[in-house]
């Protein structure tokens, strides 16, 4: 899972997913606090999303890093969801062998 996540890591810090529109800033916002599982070795992220089917239009980017993306549950809030990861380590600390931290 890790071997194409510095790539994305830099997409993030240069601003260009950001850009990306409707689902830019929210993707951001999201993949810069992602977490990682370590029992089940996945990347997890709470994703402000509208679409039918969920992530339709963020596949776009998402499919370039990420396998078997599963959408846990559809109607969330999204504090809910960020509570439920919260104790989870950085996505980011874990891939910084391979991908820098983000600074913001």
């Amino acid at each position: 899972m890790f071997d194409r996540l510095s790539e994305l890591r830099r997409r993030l810090d240069e601003g260009e997913i950001e850009q990306m529109k409707p689902f830019g800033r929210a993707m951001t916002k999201s993949l810069d606090t992602a977490r990682f599982d370590p029992d089940s070795g996945a990347a997890v992220w709470v994703e402000e999303d509208y679409c039918t089917p969920p992530l339709a239009m963020e596949r776009e980017v998402l499919d370039e890093y990420f396998e078997d993306l599963v959408v846990v549950e559809e109607d969330v809030v999204e504090s809910a969801g960020w509570e439920r990861i919260e104790t989870l380590p950085s996505l980011w600390d874990e891939t910084a062998g391979d991908a820098s931290a983000p600074d913001r």
